[in-house]
């Protein structure tokens, strides 16, 4: 076997990259666009269905995250099929204000994102960086009336929360360059207080659809993990690295198969991959995420370790990597409103700042909103 698989996924019906991330559309060096450049890594990877998780806000390095996000990724969802897409909540300043959000307020904006067919919400809220920006608990009256929508309305809900509890210790200049070191600030909460608040939105909303990405940083407290696939129906965890996981997951080897054995049904496959930048590294993620649910290798994995797959049951690498998603998400994509897109664009265009970015926007209205 070489670098990747040579037949990828080659025990599953329909694989599907469940969180990936569209970070740019042009580069205006080489004048080009990427409409359908994702084509190239689901070929490439086998895959039949991907998920796009917009960012419309948060840390804007490298390129900018604003309202363009959501637009962008309704259009990649419009000209390719088989491409969900999950929206974000965006925010016209920071820290979040209710009263400049009176006709964009977070129920507004559930209701303008379903409308134009997304066929989810991303949150990134809960990961302390725009935590911080946005200053307003999980469990706070700010989101409560959308998370009690959501979970009426059974919308699929792919949140970030907490980070890898070194990012709290470990003032590497890797961290700090990325905005992911949050030890020597008041403004970040404790990783303990983003934990409690999701136990709290749960206990108030336990049908809330939700699926906690990178195995909600409990590696190395799985038994958690456990009490809350117990107590609530709907929840989640994907598998995105994280290398931090894949590590925790070797320590306790007997134990880590025997749980995604016993929980096969709760947890999705993903990579957390984005375009442009990182093509090739979103590649090898899926090959190594997939070698360690469905082989028993010792593969060269993150952090320069190795490690050892699982070699689940082909029917729990069936559901992780396809099917509890695409049941979790009515088994095909939603179809896009193109009306309520243009109408999307036109109330929320003048919160972009790449003034070429508005004019291309045009041109792709032009496009496909005839």
């Amino acid at each position: 076997m070489g670098k990747y698989l040579d037949i990828p996924f080659p025990t599953v019906k329909n694989p599907f990259d469940g969180h990936i991330h569209m970070h740019r559309w042009y580069l205006k060096e080489k004048g080009e666009t990427f409409i359908h450049g994702l084509e190239e890594y689901r070929k490439v990877c086998g895959l039949k269905y991907i998920a796009l998780a917009s960012l419309p806000s948060g840390n804007p390095i490298p390129v900018p995250r604003d309202v363009s996000n959501n637009i962008m990724c309704a259009f990649y969802k419009l000209a390719n099929k088989d491409t969900f897409a999950y929206g974000g909540f965006i925010y016209p300043s920071y820290p979040a204000n209710e009263d400049e959000m009176s006709d964009m307020s977070l129920v507004t904006q559930l209701d303008e994102l379903n409308e134009i067919g997304f066929d989810g919400i991303k949150m990134l809220e809960g990961k302390p960086n725009l935590y911080a920006k946005v200053n307003k608990p999980l469990d706070s009256d700010f989101f409560e009336e959308a998370f009690k929508k959501m979970e009426k309305e059974g919308t699929y809900l792919l949140m970030h929360a907490v980070d890898p509890q070194s990012f709290w210790t470990d003032a590497t200049e890797s961290n700090i360059a990325r905005g992911w070191y949050y030890g020597d600030n008041d403004k970040y909460p404790h990783y303990t207080d983003i934990y409690n608040q999701i136990d709290n939105v749960l206990k108030k909303h336990p049908s809330l659809n939700l699926c906690l990405a990178h195995f909600f940083f409990l590696s190395e407290n799985p038994e958690k993990l456990e009490d809350m696939f117990e107590k609530y129906k709907n929840f989640n965890v994907d598998i995105t690295p994280g290398g931090e996981m894949y590590i925790g997951f070797n320590k306790r080897y007997d134990y880590f198969k025997s749980f995604f054995e016993k929980y096969q049904d709760r947890i999705i496959f993903g990579t957390d991959m984005d375009y442009t930048p990182h093509l090739e590294s979103g590649i090898w993620l899926c090959d190594r995420v997939y070698r360690f649910l469905a082989t028993d290798e010792t593969i060269s994995s993150f952090d320069d370790h190795m490690i050892k797959g699982i070699k689940l049951s082909d029917e729990a690498v069936q559901k992780i990597t396809s099917d509890n998603l695409l049941n979790k998400l009515n088994k095909q994509p939603r179809e896009i409103n193109k009306d309520a897109l243009r109408r999307y664009i036109a109330k929320y265009k003048h919160l972009i700042e790449d003034k070429e970015l508005v004019d291309y926007i045009g041109e792709l209205e032009n496009e496909y909103l005839v």
